[in-house]
């Protein structure tokens, strides 16, 4: 015996105040903002308006975490906001195209290993889970996913209302 009652070898072990671990919850919803801006001159070959995505899951217990696959690094952070802040509203007024609510599939494991380059889209893949359309490209992605935004069409509000495109300065 350790000496621990059962609530502070539940503690211990890294539970949640839902009673389990935080890692063995999946997230309620996941959101997938769009967003044109290109950081490297590559990016420009993409689709005006679709040259980025990431992720931003909520937990209407914890809060928002989101999830953003950049160049060279990946940054996941807790947002110090309410638990009930409309994030995804904030990112379309701020011009991202952003799908959701969706809802992470179950952890499967697979035959191969996968074989596609580290990338935006297969991070934004990968939280979705098992079950996300194959995309190569955000705007792919994008366009996968609005026909699983259960058959429903995308609203105009869902779009940004500015495509930003990245012109070569003279």
């Amino acid at each position: 015996m350790s000496g621990l009652t059962a609530a502070e070898a539940e503690a211990s072990a890294g539970a949640s105040r839902l009673g389990r671990p935080a890692h063995g919850r999946a997230a309620q919803s996941v959101f997938i903002a769009f967003g044109g801006r290109a950081d490297q001159a590559w990016l420009r070959l993409l689709s005006p308006g679709f040259r980025h995505c990431f992720a931003a899951l909520h937990d209407p217990a914890q809060g928002w975490l989101v999830v953003d696959p950049l160049s060279g690094r990946m940054v996941a952070q807790v947002l110090e906001v309410p638990p009930d802040f409309d994030l995804p509203a904030f990112y379309r007024r701020a011009g991202l195209a952003v799908l959701g609510p969706f809802t992470p599939g179950p952890a499967q494991a697979s035959r191969l290993p996968n074989l596609l380059p580290l990338s935006c889209v297969s991070v934004c893949r990968a939280i979705l889970g098992a079950g996300a359309p194959f995309a190569l490209t955000p705007y792919g992605l994008f366009k996968a996913l609005t026909k699983t935004l259960a058959n429903r069409p995308v609203k105009k509000d869902d779009l940004p209302r500015k495509i930003y495109v990245d012109r070569p300065r003279r």
